[in-house]
């Protein structure tokens, strides 16, 4: 079924054609000079109905019987594009309905529809809903007759359907017989501002309903673990993943920097002539926008702007560059290793850091959390963490363990028994300055790629949870310097074993500044 020309990968039985007619019908420009003008599709956004209403040949079904993901940049048009999908899912044709004459797909609308437009925040959902009320009220096609309750908490359907905007502070939830989610900016729905909790309740709902969502978010920030991340690496077959990468190229050069923005802004910054469809990005304005951020926030710049997962400034240390060095190694048994030692006895982790003198490869010796269901009375296995320490100790040769004791005093006071003072050493990350250069030297060995570490799920997390804390001092070059901590006093998203790895880093250096490189008798050891 040809529509304006486009071709469809595979030539595959889809919706999509019906659903786009059936939008730029039916539909309006929400806002700006041409509002009240049809709204008319780009061939992007046309391809992506053309997935996202892919029909199986054989069963009927939906090819993405769960969802979909459209990952583009701030202003590409998301919002408003969005809108028009609830328009379609409340009143058009997005259901399968049989076949033609010619073999290809019939859709119908849903009997009772009921749709939620979700985010973590009102003002987030605001950013379809502000689209979505003025190109109903405002379409020529009979969508403003057809729907003529629309307000501003609820838009009530013919046949008793709805469009509700829901965010994660709603009450109920659970059980809804919902057909459709949209799911807006879901680079923000985080584990700790119930955005993961909400995404997966509403999932739930739709299945029962054999309904779908639709996420659209900006690229996010790698380190927090966002409901946007974990769909797009999900690799699930039943979600449609629409994404579009730059290319290769550096957000400083302005060259590369124009033909980036190019290619992540695709349609929105060209238009269409033929079809009267005006470019509503100014890419000049964008290139303004980024370079003032490069002086602030480079990240935060080619996330929202490039269409890059990067780190956020505030992240202490580069999650792809940690990424890009882990390797599974084996270190021999007897060679000489340091450990660094911190967490808590209570309700942070613990963790134990082992880092191989040699060649600086580093693994996690151990790392205890506290349970989700664990009683108030918790305590980490002091016994499990002392004889992973035994442990270590009887499969390799350790010449020194740096150990923040301030909440582990009695299994550190065991160590020191048994190891000695001059072995298992006490290193109090309170002192400023000093954990300063302990952690510039760990955070300049990730960038330069000077170790391997063990890509430990738990340990990797640790690392990428870990924020800059500004300290009040300053280097050699009066620079602030800064340590490492939680994004907030109550996270639950632990660093313990990021901090292990910056001392057993630390003791590291200094048994290669004492030249001990390789396995020796510690009786003629000098500390």
């Amino acid at each position: 079924m040809p529509w304006r020309g486009a071709e469809v990968p595979g030539e595959f039985p889809t919706l999509g054609y019906q659903v786009a007619d059936w939008i730029e019908e039916k539909c309006a420009i929400p806002d700006g000079e041409f509002a009240g003008d049809p709204y008319l599709l780009t061939d992007e956004q046309l391809n992506f109905l053309l997935h996202f209403y892919r029909v199986d040949p054989d069963t009927g079904k939906f090819h993405y019987e769960r969802g979909a993901q459209l990952v583009r940049p701030q202003k590409w048009g998301k919002g408003p594009f969005s809108a028009a999908i609830v328009c379609a899912e409340g009143m058009g044709p997005v259901r399968f309905d049989g076949w033609d004459a010619d073999g290809d797909p019939v859709g119908r609308d849903w009997p009772t529809p009921w749709i939620q437009i979700t985010a973590v925040s009102e003002a987030q959902t605001a950013n379809v809903w502000r689209a979505l009320v003025p190109m109903i009220r405002l379409g020529e096609g009979g969508l403003s007759a057809e729907i003529p309750d629309t307000g501003e908490t609820r838009i009530n359907l013919p046949g008793g359907g709805r469009i509700e905007p829901v965010t994660a502070s709603a009450k109920s939830r659970l059980g809804q017989r919902v057909t459709f989610c949209l799911e807006d900016e879901t680079h923000s729905w985080l584990e700790t501002n119930g955005g993961r909790n909400l995404a997966d309740n509403q999932r739930r709902n739709l299945s029962g309903m054999k309904g779908r969502w639709l996420e659209t978010t900006n690229a996010w920030d790698p380190a927090e673990e966002s409901v946007a991340q974990q769909t797009f690496e999900g690799s699930d077959k039943g979600v449609y993943i629409d994404d579009v990468e730059p290319g290769e190229g550096s957000i400083r050069n302005k060259r590369d920097r124009r033909r980036m923005l190019k290619t992540v802004y695709g349609d929105s910054a060209k238009g269409d002539k033929e079809r009267g469809i005006d470019a509503w990005i100014d890419l000049d304005r964008i290139d303004s926008e980024i370079r003032d951020l490069l002086t602030r926030d480079a990240p935060q710049a080619e996330r929202f702007f490039l269409n890059r997962k990067r780190a956020g400034e505030a992240r202490a240390f580069d999650p792809e560059k940690w990424d890009e060095n882990g390797s599974a190694q084996d270190v021999e048994p007897g060679s000489l290793i340091v450990l660094g030692i911190d967490g808590a006895r209570f309700h942070d982790a613990l963790a134990i850091i082992a880092t191989h003198v040699e060649t600086g490869y580093q693994w996690p010796v151990g790392i205890w959390e506290t349970p989700d269901d664990a009683p108030e009375d918790y305590e980490h296995p002091f016994d499990a963490v002392d004889g992973a320490v035994t442990e270590a100790a009887e499969r390799f040769d350790i010449w020194r363990a740096y150990i923040d004791p301030q909440y582990i005093e009695p299994l550190f006071e065991k160590w020191q028994g048994r190891y000695g003072e001059r072995s298992f050493m006490p290193w109090y990350t309170s002192r400023p300055r000093q954990v300063g250069w302990a952690v510039r030297e760990f955070t300049d060995a990730i960038a330069a790629g000077d170790f391997q570490h063990d890509p430990d799920e738990t340990f990797s997390r640790h690392i990428k949870n870990a924020v800059k804390s500004k300290l009040n001092v300053r280097d050699d070059r009066q620079r602030f310097m800064w340590t490492i901590s939680k994004d907030r006093v109550d996270s639950p998203r632990k660093i313990d074993a990021a901090m292990a790895a910056v001392l057993s880093w630390e003791a590291r250096g200094d048994a290669i500044s004492a030249g001990a490189t390789a396995s020796q008798d510690k009786s003629w050891t000098t500390f």
